[in-house]
């Protein structure tokens, strides 16, 4: 009977009167889902307003709460183009609008089916916490399909900044998000539940507990997780250098410079090892170049092998130089490890390689409705299949190329197979100065803390950056110049619970969803059958 009552008073609230702009009540619900959706938008980098997600949530959750499906359903794609189509206008900057368009249209529908998912779980008791886990569910599936997932835009990714950023070392970026939105619609919940207070002076004790709980819970669970949160060495220190070369100008025509990148990076680490021998700056135990540092392939090229080998020996130490390289047919985006004295001696090929940037799914149906796309990517890369730990003289350097780093697991297991710090080399030049570089920064910042290690990230074109344990950065460049970072950091050993339980709090959350969803639709079948009787 709650449940019934519930769907009627939120039908009744929202009923237009003829006299008072009925038809602008009517479309009220479309236009706060749209706008919450680009209040979301603004919650992520390079603006440092993460907290405007809490009320984004509790807009979203207005609109939703007692909705049937079919309104749902367009309430939340409205809701994931106002966040989407601002966050990922980066993906057209070189290509046209097209890919940005039809990219943003097929994941603003997961977004509509969490509306639909969070809309029917709305009548349950406790519903900020069902709803929360609906939205880390749809995350769940944005990240695995199609074409390997595309989880940009995660709700974690634009909490670096943020008071929830602790809970990352909790259980991953799934228990960082369903924080934040439960919060968002614990506060929503709250705010309703004083206004019918106050109309009815009635509210029942469990509901206000649950909703001031869905509150309090995230925010003193944060508090409680900064003990996981260290920046303090435990395996000694090392002191590293990252390198960005700049590209000749921005863009894809980048690629057809491919020499003058190369000998940007080199005469930058040269600088470097003017500088060191100067005593200008300390000398690093290791260089990190970033991704597309050399795409010429430096083992069937002998003068860029030599150029490498060249920066190599100046600075006295290896560099991890970021190469397109082609063995027995296969294209392959690979870090090698470039020692001054034994040259090449480990190489790390990247796993979760880019759709319709490093391979072409439907290449056919693609070059039917555009031909230029097919011609941009002309030759498909192939998928490395082992994670990339780059032992330099004791220090376990674990890799993650650019992409991967929005991919939980990619990360996961470059740290339960050793690595005391992270880099995730990159390479940005493509994107002109759009906001993506700051997104894919954030993200870097969350899995420091997520596995408490520092992360080190080598830009083409910047920003580069070094981030501690703590998610703090300390050093970084600006973009489009020409710049290296030299730093003393810290090297770690221990896991955080995140890196502990893996995608377990997300299997969690993903059958939480399911049993809301599920006890949604038996509690209205069975509201039908009393109605029939």
């Amino acid at each position: 009977m709650t449940v019934t009552a519930t769907s009627v008073d939120q039908s009744e609230q929202l009923r237009p009167s003829p006299a008072s702009g009925g038809r602008l009540l009517r479309l009220a619900p479309a236009a706060v889902s749209a706008l919450c959706g680009v209040l979301l938008y603004l919650s992520f980098p390079p603006r440092p307003l993460w907290w405007l997600a809490l009320p984004a949530f509790a807009g979203f959750g207005w609109a939703l709460r007692g909705r049937g499906w079919k309104a749902a359903l367009g309430l939340g794609y409205l809701f994931g183009l106002g966040f989407l189509l601002p966050l990922l206008v980066w993906t057209g900057v070189e290509v046209g609008p097209g890919p940005w368009l039809a990219l943003v249209a097929i994941e603003a529908v997961f977004i509509a089916l969490v509306g639909v998912g969070v809309a029917a779980v709305s009548r349950l008791p406790a519903w900020p916490v069902w709803a929360g886990a609906v939205w880390i569910a749809g995350e769940a599936a944005r990240a695995r399909a199609p074409f390997g997932g595309f989880p940009w835009g995660k709700i974690a990714f634009g909490q670096a900044d943020g008071v929830f950023l602790p809970l990352a070392a909790v259980g991953g970026t799934p228990v960082l998000g369903f924080a934040v939105v439960l919060c968002g619609f614990g506060l929503y919940e709250t705010g309703r539940l004083i206004a019918e207070r106050r109309r009815t002076r009635a509210v029942r004790r469990g509901a206000a507990a649950a909703a001031l709980l869905s509150v309090a819970v995230p925010v003193v669970g944060a508090v409680a997780a900064r003990s996981l949160v260290s920046d303090k060495a435990e395996d000694g220190t090392r002191t590293v250098a990252v390198i960005q070369g700049n590209v000749p100008r921005s863009g894809l025509e980048f690629s057809a410079q491919r020499r003058a990148v190369l000998d940007y990076h080199v005469r930058e680490t040269l600088k470097l090892a003017a500088d060191i021998q100067s005593g200008k700056t300390a000398r690093p135990d290791y260089v990190l170049w970033p991704e597309n540092s050399s795409d010429i392939d430096p083992f069937t090229n002998p003068d860029a092998a030599a150029v490498i080998e060249d920066a190599a020996q100046a600075v006295g130490v290896p560099i991890s130089v970021g190469a397109v390289v082609e063995k027995d047919g296969r294209l392959l985006n690979e870090q090698i490890l470039w020692d001054p004295v034994k040259g090449p001696t480990q190489t790390y090929d990247k796993r979760q390689i880019q759709p319709f940037g490093e391979y072409l799914p439907l290449r056919g149906l693609v070059g039917a409705v555009n031909k230029e796309w097919t011609g941009m990517v002309r030759q498909d890369f192939s998928r490395g299949h082992r994670p990339g730990v780059f032992d330099i003289d004791g220090a376990k350097v674990g890799l993650d190329t650019c992409y991967e780093a929005a991919f939980d697991w990619a990360v996961r297991d470059t740290v339960t197979r050793g690595a005391e710090m992270i880099s995730v080399p990159s390479n940005n030049a493509t994107f002109d100065r759009s906001e993506m570089t700051y997104q894919q920064l954030a993200m870097s910042r969350v899995r420091a803390v997520e596995h408490s290690r520092t992360v080190t990230v080598p830009v083409t074109s910047g920003v580069s950056a070094i981030i501690m344990p703590d998610g703090k950065v300390t050093q970084k460049t600006g973009m489009f110049v020409p710049a290296y970072l030299v730093q003393k950091v810290p090297l770690r050993t221990s896991r955080t619970p995140a890196t502990e339980l893996g995608v377990l709090p997300e299997i969690a959350l993903v059958l939480v969803a399911a049993g809301g969803i599920g006890w949604a639709i038996g509690s209205g079948l069975r509201g039908r059958r009393s109605g029939e009787v």
